[in-house]
């Protein structure tokens, strides 16, 4: 039962890696490899090959949720890899938007990806397991559209606009040697809900480590130092957290959380034994 985990895409560079605003993880388990996330842009693919992984070799990719700073690379791996599926939730589709006012800005997924691609996307639907020891969770709370108002992240509706309530977000759940290992891009349903959501799923198992955004940029210390305590009390053994987190909550969560918090890079080598 052998986990690693890749930064390819980030919004730190490093290891000789350009960054960009936008996130792709490679997940090596056992003898799967699974693309999380595509960036922003074609740049995961250059970043890919300088790590010395081939695109072609990858069984499955997911997209964590419908936004662009993930989606927007998946035409460019789909046209490259003729033979992953690219796993989604039943609700994704192109209508995510951030609306302030009469002010609105599209942030959703490429508009025609999914059309354009129909033979190789996959819709799941509540707990999907990917491979053996690898899981798909949606979001388990009824109502997170609260949190999408506040964010102001909208989906655009035949009914008219609708505050996000993330159905379409979902969490790569890895069973490891040392416990449960969860991965969400950016956390928008919140990480304390996200703790909630996968223990409710896997009561009898212990949850070792978090990987992911936690959409903290623009939160107040007390908001970033909450959920730093909710980590605490989890219990968990290891979080690693960059993209949408970015320096100040990071150093904020670091002063609280000491060695169990580590920061993404492009190039960043996760090994769990």
């Amino acid at each position: 039962m052998k986990t690693e985990i890749i930064v390819i895409s980030d919004n730190i560079s490093g290891n000789g890696l350009a960054g960009e605003w936008g996130l792709c993880l490679l997940i090596k388990y056992n003898d799967k490899k699974i693309l999380v996330d595509a960036g922003a842009s074609d740049l995961f693919l250059e970043n890919l090959k300088k790590s010395g992984e081939r695109v072609e070799e990858i069984d499955y990719a997911v997209l964590s949720h419908a936004h662009y700073d993930h989606a927007n690379g998946f035409p460019s791996f789909l046209k490259n890899n003729s033979t992953a599926g690219l796993y989604v939730r039943d609700s994704v589709g192109p209508d995510c938007y951030f609306k302030k006012l009469v002010f609105r800005k599209y942030i959703g997924i490429p508009r025609k990806m999914l059309d354009d691609n129909s033979d190789r996307i996959v819709r799941v639907s509540g707990n999907y397991e990917l491979t053996k020891g690898v899981y798909l969770i949606p979001h388990k709370e009824n109502d997170l559209s609260k949190i999408g108002k506040r964010e102001m992240m909208y989906r655009r509706t035949p009914e008219g606009w609708c505050p996000d309530d993330f159905s379409h977000e979902q969490s790569v759940v890895v069973e490891t040697k040392k416990g449960l290992l969860i991965i969400n891009s950016c956390s928008h349903g919140g990480a304390a809900n996200i703790l909630t959501d996968i223990k409710s799923v896997f009561p009898d198992k212990r949850i070792y480590g978090y990987i992911g955004g936690l959409h903290l940029f623009n939160k107040s210390k007390k908001v970033i130092q909450d959920a730093a305590n909710e980590f605490q009390k989890a219990d968990l053994e290891y979080i690693c957290t960059g993209h949408c987190t970015k320096n100040r909550a990071y150093n904020i969560l670091k002063e609280k959380l000491g060695d169990k918090l580590t920061q993404f890079h492009v190039g960043l080598h996760i090994r769990i034994e």
